[in-house]
């Protein structure tokens, strides 16, 4: 069976956020949690961590996990597991699982990686998507939109309302519905191979979503229905309503 590895890129100079794997939750690091829940997943023969900074591959190491320096100037996640795929020739398959996402479930990971087995296409990337219930989200640019075809393939991911509900009220068809992408990716080493040679698009350049990207070229790109997102962090004010909501919910299991 094609070994699967999960890797989790992690920076440390986020515009929004300097150091944020490092950042603390519940007295914690936020990379440890990311670690914790991506360890609970039984899919993948390892977990790495990918980063361009000593300080975050030492904390990895804390934690007893492998990880890896990449170069700095890669512009994703995915451009880093590329670096990460060309040292590791063994490993058929990598899981995306980025740094900030403190509540990712361990079994949609597993739900990914068994899609791909299933699968076995290279030319076909797994991600997810969630219902979105929220007015206030549909409508921020910050929460990506992603609609898709009768098969669960995305046709489209935008920063904007996605579909345009033209008369301003919601239709009860289930092809109408409200989808949230969430960033977790699945995807085999040929991709992550021929992923330099792809030139950025118009589509990515206007939208800043690497995966528009992928589908401007041709890949498939193929959605798992998740029942609730995870929420990732993206600054320090929404680390701090992290840490509010885990200390009335309880929080993940560590």
């Amino acid at each position: 069976m094609s070994a699967v590895m999960i890797v989790i890129p992690a920076r440390y100079a986020s515009t929004r956020f300097p150091g944020k794997p490092l950042a603390l939750l519940r007295g914690r690091p936020l990379l440890s949690w990311v670690l914790a829940r991506c360890r609970q997943a039984s899919g993948a023969a390892r977990v790495l961590v990918a980063t361009d900074d000593r300080r975050i591959m030492e904390a990895a190491r804390e934690e007893g996990a492998a990880a890896e320096m990449t170069a700095a100037g890669h512009r994703s996640g995915t451009e880093r597991l590329a670096e990460v795929a060309a040292r590791h020739p063994e490993i058929s398959w990598f899981i995306n699982v980025q740094g900030d996402e403190p509540e990712i479930d361990p079994e949609l990971i597993n739900r990914l990686i068994a899609e791909l087995r299933r699968r076995d296409d290279p030319a076909t990337i797994v991600t997810a998507r969630c219902p979105l219930d929220s007015d206030e989200d549909f409508h921020s640019p910050h929460v990506v939109k992603v609609v898709a075809d009768l098969t669960g393939r995305a046709l489209y991911f935008s920063r904007a309302p996605i579909p345009c509900e033209r008369d301003g009220q919601r239709s009860d068809s289930p092809a109408a519905s409200r989808w949230q992408h969430l960033g977790i990716y699945g995807y085999h080493r040929s991709f992550l191979e021929k992923l330099a040679a792809l030139p950025p698009g118009e589509l990515e350049r206007a939208e800043q979503l690497e995966q528009l990207r992928w589908l401007e070229n041709g890949y498939r790109i193929q959605l798992l229905d998740a029942p609730k997102p995870s929420i990732g962090v993206d600054t320090p004010e929404e680390l701090a309503r992290l840490e509010e909501r885990w200390r009335t919910d309880a929080g993940p299991a560590a």
